[in-house]
């Protein structure tokens, strides 16, 4: 169900037309799928010639790269890179360890996608659905599902070793190489808390909006703008703590911070009013977790609009629509909507004082809105 005051049209992720800088992030996107498509299928031959049986794996481990995506956390540590790197630095050295940051995001969404047991992804189905189908489909023995599982268990540890494979290609100063690597690691560790917290959510009793929030910067927040703009910084030779605690690093991590939450709160929205068709997963599809939204909703319920919810959640086929109605009849989706706009309004903040030319503050706030207001 759809909910014109929640969806918002998110601007264009490439900003407007100008020099030299913008004519490389005008076509990052392409240049990533370039890079991604290149690396992946020359992967991909490599270990079919090993034995043709790996094609289901190596087929689910495509379909996670190059199946999609709005490839933000390149665009992110492009920024990073080229506000340190400067306008006229060629970005093809760089290029491998910012498609490098997609392979680690399958990783996560693969391994997410078992947890959760979504059926969908991009509008197709998840590797562990796609493995379980390729199971009953050449009639193996034993149970399909802990096929599908177990496959895509290591898909998504295939891409994990294909990032770090792929950053290894940049061809910039070792130095620089290992203070990108510092972030990325950073990222990766806090990705796994984030994801460790998601899944207790799930099964703990009691949940706090303060953690739900904390779950939201570990899980999301680091791993898609924080990391990313210290990351790219990085490549460009801005290491250590001395850039960590100088005044670009402390505003890339406020406005990572920021940028971060506003996408996960923007996920909580999605989920219970997107649109199928555009977001490719089920509406509903995250019922079962302790989100912003939900625990807004709770702390917001009248008694009566208290007990429904309630009785939706528990429902083994909730009816979404009218949960949909309820949650936004106790104020929770408008409420969420505002803590959005706060967000994005702390983010253009933080780049306000920053040392970065106009350009990439520009860029940097038109991709805040984007992602904080995206339709998917």
């Amino acid at each position: 169900m759809a909910n014109d005051t929640y969806s918002v049209t998110a601007p264009s992720f490439t900003p407007a037309a100008g020099p030299g800088p913008v004519d490389h992030a005008a076509d990052l996107h392409h240049r990533v799928e370039v890079a991604l498509s290149d690396f992946v299928l020359t992967e991909t031959a490599a270990l079919l010639d090993v034995d043709h049986a790996l094609e289901p794996l190596l087929a689910a481990a495509r379909d996670a790269v190059l199946g999609g995506g709005k490839r933000v956390r390149p665009l992110f540590a492009y920024w990073g890179w080229r506000s340190v790197a400067g306008p006229d630095a060629p970005v093809q050295p760089v290029l491998p360890a910012l498609a490098a940051l997609e392979l680690l995001h399958a990783f996560a969404l693969v391994h997410d996608d078992v947890m959760d047991r979504s059926v969908t992804r991009r509008g197709r189905p998840t590797a562990h659905r796609a493995l379980a189908a390729a199971h009953a489909g050449q009639r193996l023995r034993g149970d399909a599902d802990r096929f599908g599982d177990a496959g895509a268990i290591l898909v998504g540890d295939l891409c994990l070793v294909w990032a770090d494979r792929l950053m290894g290609r940049a061809k910039v100063h070792s130095s620089a190489l290992a203070g990108a690597r510092a972030a990325y690691d950073r990222m990766r560790v806090e990705a796994i808390a984030g994801q460790f917290l998601d899944v207790l959510g799930d099964h703990a009793r009691t949940w706090s909006p303060e953690r739900a929030l904390r779950t939201a910067r570990l899980k999301t927040a680091g791993y898609t703008a924080t990391w990313p703009l210290h990351y790219g910084a990085a490549l460009a030779g801005a290491t250590g703590t001395t850039f960590a605690r100088g005044p670009l690093g402390r505003a890339y991590t406020r406005y990572g911070l920021a940028v971060g939450e506003a996408f996960q709160l923007r996920d909580d929205l999605l989920g219970l009013y997107g649109e199928p068709a555009v977001t490719g997963k089920p509406v509903g599809d995250d019922l079962g977790k302790p989100t912003m939204l939900l625990l807004l909703a709770r702390a917001q319920a009248s008694a009566r609009q208290h007990a429904e919810l309630d009785k939706l959640l528990a429902a083994e086929h909730p009816d979404v629509t009218r949960l949909g109605e309820v949650v936004r009849a106790t104020g929770a989706a408008q409420r969420l909507s505002d803590m959005i706009t706060e967000r994005v309004a702390d983010a253009s903040a933080a780049l306000a004082d920053a040392p970065v030319d106009q350009p990439v503050r520009a860029a940097l706030g038109e991709l805040a809105a984007a992602v904080a207001w995206r339709a998917a």
